[in-house]
């Protein structure tokens, strides 16, 4: 698969993996003045970058980065970002300060990884009823929080 990007602003960075087996692209903010994320807010976060995937069965998976929230508590406010293989705008990040104290993303900063996933397509179908399964119905939490399978 070939991923092509575009620099839409000055001070974009192509992603790059932080080692050879990394599985994200790490994703730069791209700013011409640091932005202060006060504690319990949001802050969408420029790259400057556009994507495109040379496949139309693929998205862009955007994550967390695990220091960033381990350390600082700074997250993704949407958990987990997906840029469709058609969307060809910039990539931002909405991130959220988790923490009691503001937090600065300065221009360069790693604030995400950027994960290209492969997507089944499916044919959409509607039916009376569904196939039965050891679960059923049940919802949150049916399943309980010790290791015993439903059907072993």
């Amino acid at each position: 698969m070939k991923l092509t990007f575009q620099l839409l602003r000055e001070g974009a960075a192509v992603p790059v993996r932080a080692t050879a087996s990394s599985a994200g692209l790490d994703l730069t903010a791209c700013l011409t003045e640091p932005v202060i994320i006060p504690p319990h807010e949001i802050r969408l976060i420029p790259t400057g970058l556009a994507a495109a995937p040379d496949r139309s069965d693929v998205m862009l998976m955007l994550c967390a980065r695990s220091g960033l929230a381990a350390k600082h508590g700074i997250g993704m406010a949407n958990g987990v970002g997906i840029v469709d293989a058609d969307y060809r705008g910039e990539i931002c990040v909405p991130l959220i300060n988790q923490s009691s104290v503001p937090f600065e993303i300065t221009g360069g900063m790693r604030i995400a990884q950027l994960i290209a996933v492969p997507v089944v397509l499916p044919e959409i179908c509607t039916a009376e009823t569904l196939l039965e399964t050891a679960r059923g119905t049940g919802g949150f939490g049916s399943t309980g929080i010790d290791q015993t399978p439903l059907n072993p």
